[in-house]
């Protein structure tokens, strides 16, 4: 009787097998799906305008009211300056011109206001002139810089004028000369001081503008600070660098200055290493420098690299950024004014005079300064030939085609670079690609040990 059996296939193995491997499909098809869902939820959690970046203690902490208030007597409301600003523009047409840059994305919307001065309009495009970038006001609490842009620009319509300054010697100085300045180039940080958040430095959703340029961008140091210095979500994130980049790309300066105070310093490349540029470059700025710290600030302005003088290093700065990449022959940062007897919480004080004594001679020295640099800069420099900086063609940037991440640039010896600037756009781009080919691959490879397995069980006699 039993050697006349059938061989039969075992149902009950080849059952246990397929009801294995669906179950194993099930959990790979879920785990794929959560980390799909996660990955979706982390690209959502970019367009939140604040970026969720910063600790909501350390929004406490900073928000809480300054023991100095703004002093209204002494300085204008943005508002209030844009609009004089406006006004000198609509008086001295002959001389100063006016536009207001907009930009945005992701619902942050910003704007930036351009005064370009010219001893004659008509010139305004001329490139044979001497080109000089001024940008005020980067920082939201530092009120101080932008009153600076305001007397510069008075004296530049010839409004007011320097105490040992004539009119004769001004006319002289800057009639091969084309200025463009930046008042205000954190308008919505502004309103937030003026709001009561004292301490704020960032923009309108909490990215440091002078993080987030495309040198070095988003490497953070030891003493990294997540809600000071927080650069944004890739290099040019912020409608407000968009516009100055392209700003100082269209205009090729022979002179870029950004103000801040803090401090008295008057700061060269490089912010994100502890050196000098080499060569002639460097030497001819460095010896500018030692002029400005002799005649006004009488010793003693700190010189050198930011650094190397201030005891941190920074990424995505923009003065690293214009020596750089646009290659503007003499990149500067100045630090016109801070107190250090205030204490970390009272920042208006920390970073803007408070008496109108400090406050006109901090104006007028630093004004003075200015127009030093404005009558030395173009004995430095030959305008035609932008001397000391390699003699190539202007690269072209590919982000804007592709968002600010993808650009071609040359390094300082003319060597052509392409660097790939990937932001964390980027990052969950790929990783929900990794992801979704790790799933359809592991379904291809049990699908196959199933039908492995179901061959040889049925092929297997009892």
């Amino acid at each position: 009787m039993e050697n006349n059996r059938e061989a039969r296939p075992v149902h009950v193995h080849v059952q246990f097998s397929r009801r294995r491997v669906s179950v194993v499909l099930l959990i790979l098809s879920a785990m794929g799906v959560l980390f799909l869902l996660l990955s979706y939820l982390l690209s959502l959690s970019a367009s939140f305008p604040t970026h969720s970046l910063a600790l909501a203690t350390a929004d406490a902490d900073l928000t809480r009211p300054s023991s100095t208030p703004i002093n209204r007597d002494l300085y204008h409301s943005s508002d209030a300056l844009i609009e004089q600003i406006r006004s000198l523009v609509h008086r001295h047409p002959d001389k100063l011109t006016v536009e207001t840059i907009r930009a945005g994305n992701k619902g942050y919307k910003s704007e930036i206001t351009v005064v370009t001065y010219c001893h004659s309009r008509k010139d305004n495009d001329d490139k044979s002139k001497f080109r000089i970038l001024l940008s005020f006001g980067q920082h939201g609490r530092e009120l101080i810089t932008s009153e600076l842009a305001l007397r510069i620009l008075s004296i530049l319509s010839e409004e007011q004028f320097l105490p040992k300054m004539d009119r004769a010697s001004l006319n002289g100085t800057l009639e091969n000369v084309v200025i463009k300045v930046v008042p205000m180039e954190n308008l919505n940080g502004r309103k937030l001081v003026e709001a009561g958040n004292l301490c704020e430095r960032r923009n309108g959703r909490g990215v440091d503008l002078n993080r987030n340029w495309g040198v070095d961008w988003g490497k953070k140091e030891k003493d990294y600070d997540p809600y000071e210095e927080n650069p944004g979500i890739a290099p040019f994130s912020e409608p407000e660098t968009q516009i100055m980049r392209n700003l100082a790309i269209s205009f090729d300066p022979h002179i870029w200055i950004t103000v801040h105070s803090g401090m008295e310093a008057l700061f060269m490349p490089y912010d994100h290493k502890n050196i000098t540029p080499n060569g002639l470059p460097s030497k001819r700025m460095r010896l500018l420098l030692e002029e400005l710290n002799n005649v006004h600030c009488q010793k003693r302005c700190m010189i050198g690299s930011g650094g190397g003088s201030v005891g941190y290093l920074a990424h995505g700065t923009a003065t690293d950024y214009m020596y750089d990449v646009v290659r503007v022959p003499m990149s500067f940062t100045f630090e016109i004014y801070g107190d250090s007897t205030a204490t970390t919480k009272d920042c208006f004080k920390m970073f803007n005079p408070v008496d109108h004594t400090t406050f006109t001679r901090v104006l007028n020295d630093w004004a003075a300064a200015f127009f030093t640099i404005f009558k030395l800069g173009p004995r430095q420099i030959d305008a035609q030939s932008k001397a000391g900086v390699p003699k190539v063609d202007k690269w072209v940037s590919i982000d804007e085609y592709f968002d600010g991440y993808l650009m071609g640039r040359r390094n300082r010896y003319g060597k052509k670079m392409e660097v790939l600037e990937v932001g964390m756009q980027e990052i969950r781009t790929y990783f929900r690609l990794f992801l979704l080919s790790l799933v359809l691959l592991l379904f291809m490879f049990c699908s196959r040990i199933s039908k492995t397995r179901r061959q040889i069980v049925s092929a297997i006699p009892v």
